[in-house]
């Protein structure tokens, strides 16, 4: 145990959360991505579970302990609705939310399915949650520390 971790923050997630440096990607997935077959291909190949909690839940204990990039224009990026490129569910303004709650400026943009594929490949892990809302994949770009 540690004193001010969220307690949905597993050991395996705080190593993850711990050895990104700054522009790292992080994947933050729902229950139906290809998590398993995508996180073989990541910089640390590594594939965190965070069961019975979803996307928004996950995204705000990451972000108590995760820097967003503050030198890129859209620090979160979210998997496209298939051929409706400019819909916004309700699951993305929910992260959306978490993100601006701890960077008032914080941006979103999307990425069709199959870049967010490749994208969540080149990241430096994923992490599953349980979210059962379609479309609730993620990727944030971790920020520097300052203090």
């Amino acid at each position: 145990m540690l004193l001010g971790v969220p307690s949905i923050i597993n050991a395996d997630l705080l190593w993850v959360l711990g050895a990104m440096g700054h522009g790292d990607v992080l994947a933050v997935v729902d229950r139906n991505f290809p998590a398993d077959s995508v996180s073989r291909h990541t910089v640390s190949k590594r594939l965190v579970h965070i069961d019975g909690v979803n996307d928004t839940q996950a995204m705000k204990a990451i972000l108590t302990l995760f820097p967003l990039d503050t030198f890129i224009d859209e620090q979160v990026q979210h998997m496209q609705v298939v051929g409706e490129p400019d819909t916004h569910l309700e699951v993305h303004t929910e992260v959306l939310a978490e993100c601006q709650a701890v960077m008032p400026d914080a941006a979103m943009g999307s990425i069709e399915r199959f870049a967010f594929y490749e994208a969540a490949r080149q990241s430096f892990a994923v992490v599953q949650t349980s979210e059962d809302r379609p479309y609730g994949c993620f990727l944030l770009t971790k920020g520097v520390v300052f203090d």
